[in-house]
C-alpha cells in the first residue's frame, strides 16, 4: 500500500453527526472524497440535503438520517440505518452546542443542555456505532481547543464538555483499541468558520487573531484532512490521542 492509498476509505461507510452545517459538511465532503459512503445525522433534516448533494458529487452515496444525539434512541436508529447501508468503520462525533453564559447566571437548564450533546451525545453515539462495527474502526470525537485552553469567553458548560469529552476519548480507546479493534481519538480544533464563530462578540475573534501565531482563521478543509487520517489507516497506529488543529492556540500569547 503507497502512502496516499492509506488515506483511502472504499467501500467503507462513515457516520457524520452535526453534518448540517460549518464543520461538519467539510467533514461528509472530506470523508467521501476519500472514497467512503456518508450516513449524515443531524436534527435538521432539510440542510442536511444540502450535505447529501456534495457527498453524491463527489461519486458516494448518502444517506440521511435526522436524529438528536441527546436521545440515545436516535442514534441507536443512526447506526442500525448505517449498518443496512454497508459496513460501518468510521464515526465522526461532530454534533455539538455552545453557550457563553457567565457561571454565576447559568442555570442548570442552561448547562446541561450543552453537556447533553456535546458529551452524553457523543458517548451515546460511540456506543451505537461500536456495537455495528463489526470489523474495527475509527471513532473521531470533534472536541476543542477550548477543553484545553480558556478562550477568553463565560463559557463553563462548553469547556466542561468539550475537556470531558477528551477524557471519554482516552477511556473508550483503552476498553476498544484492544478488544475490538475500534480506534478512539479525538480533535481539538480551533477558530473554524461555523455558526459558532458567527454568533462571537464583534472584535473578539480579531483580537484573538492577532495573536495567533499563523495569524488567521483555519481552512475547514485543513480540519477534514485531520479527520480523514484519523480516520483512514494512515492513522493505523493512533488511539487515545487529542490532534490540536488550532494554529497556535493553545501555545498561549
Amino acid at each position: 500500500m503507497g502512502i496516499l492509498d492509506r488515506f483511502r476509505l472504499d467501500g467503507q461507510v462513515a457516520i457524520v453527526t452535526g453534518a448540517s452545517s460549518g464543520l461538519g459538511v467539510a467533514f461528509a465532503k472530506g470523508l467521501a472524497e476519500a472514497g467512503a459512503d456518508v450516513v449524515l445525522a443531524a436534527r435538521r433534516a432539510d440542510r442536511l440535503r444540502d450535505t447529501a448533494a456534495l457527498v453524491e458529487g463527489a461519486g458516494r452515496r448518502a444517506l440521511v438520517v435526522p436524529a438528536d444525539v441527546a436521545r440515545p434512541e436516535d442514534c441507536r436508529e443512526v447506526a442500525r440505518a448505517a449498518a443496512a447501508f454497508g459496513r460501518v468503520s468510521v464515526l465522526v462525533n461532530n454534533a455539538g452546542v455552545a453557550s457563553a453564559v457567565p457561571a454565576s447566571r447559568e442555570t442548570p437548564e442552561q448547562f446541561r443542555g450543552v453537556v447533553e450533546v456535546n458529551l452524553n451525545g457523543a458517548y451515546w453515539m460511540a456506543q451505537a456505532a461500536a456495537a455495528v462495527m463489526t470489523g474495527g474502526g475509527s471513532i473521531v470525537n470533534v472536541s476543542s481547543v477550548l477543553g484545553l485552553v480558556s478562550g477568553g469567553l463565560p463559557q463553563a458548560a462548553y469547556s466542561a464538555s468539550k475537556a470531558g469529552l477528551l477524557g471519554l476519548t482516552r477511556d473508550l480507546a483503552a476498553q476498544w483499541t484492544g478488544r475490538k479493534g475500534i480506534r478512539v481519538n479525538a480533535i481539538a480544533p480551533g477558530y473554524f468558520a461555523s455558526e459558532m464563530t458567527d454568533d462571537y462578540p464583534e472584535g473578539y475573534l480579531d483580537a484573538h487573531l492577532a495573536r495567533l501565531p499563523l495569524g488567521r482563521i483555519g481552512d475547514p478543509e485543513e480540519l477534514a484532512a485531520a479527520v480523514v487520517f484519523l480516520a483512514s489507516p494512515a492513522g493505523g497506529y493512533t488511539t487515545g490521542a487529542t490532534f490540536v488543529v488550532d494554529g497556535g492556540v493553545a501555545l498561549g500569547g
